[in-house]
């Protein structure tokens, strides 16, 4: 089940404390974080459309060939973005599953653990994407409709990723049939994940995802 340091762990990208432009040359890499958090900054306004260069350009108050001073592409600042979600999620993961583990023979975590860890994983998740609402538009995919298929397929991969760990601390639980048993609850974990995100981005971020989360996860987890 979550914990409240699962919770609280959960990292942000100081997307509305974007710094306004000062007339002096920034600190090497003080201008490409300037570009990502205004990026994330425009994301979280509700119903945005497609964002352009020239969108993000005026509201950093440079021209559009200074943003490309920085990244090649628009692609490329996406993917800056997602990179940070990457980072932060996998890192506080790592954490979730050395802390407090209880090993069984083969290395495995055992099923009270294996349980705690999903829960506290599956928080985890969900309060980053509360912390982060222009982020969950990147990883639900909203954010990347009309920009370079590439960026969806690191997204897909992503969840990939959070379903095989969940797989992974589900596995010592599950039934006479581990296997198929945990596989089949990690992907009904995701679906849900993934289902809390969406309606987060897409009720204009009112609908927080972790909404009766500790009654949610005793009936998905048992």
């Amino acid at each position: 089940m979550p914990d409240a340091d699962a919770l609280e762990s959960s990292p942000a990208l100081e997307s509305a404390a974007v710094t306004p432009v000062v007339r002096k040359r920034p600190k090497p890499g003080e201008r490409r974080v300037q570009i990502l958090q205004a990026l994330a900054a425009m994301l979280e306004q509700p119903g945005a459309e497609r964002i352009t260069t020239a969108a993000l350009a005026a509201r950093l108050e440079v021209s559009e060939a200074a943003l490309y001073r920085h990244f090649a592409s628009k692609a490329q600042m996406f993917e800056g973005l997602i990179e940070f979600i990457e980072q932060s999620v996998f890192s506080l993961i790592n954490q979730i599953l050395a802390r407090n583990a209880t090993a069984t023979e083969d290395g495995a975590p055992d099923a009270a653990t294996g349980l705690r860890q999903a829960g506290q994983l599956a928080a985890m998740l969900l309060q980053f994407a509360e912390k982060n609402p222009g982020m969950t538009r990147v990883m639900v995919g909203d954010a990347l409709v009309f920009e370079n298929e590439r960026l969806q397929q690191r997204m897909n991969l992503f969840f990939d990723k959070i379903e095989a760990t969940l797989r992974q601390c589900l596995r010592p639980a599950s039934g006479a049939t581990p296997s198929v048993d945990a596989q089949v609850q990690a992907s009904v974990l995701t679906a849900f994940l993934v289902g809390r995100l969406q309606r987060f981005a897409r009720s204009g971020f009112k609908r927080l995802p972790s909404e009766h989360l500790d009654a949610s996860l005793v009936r998905l987890l048992g």
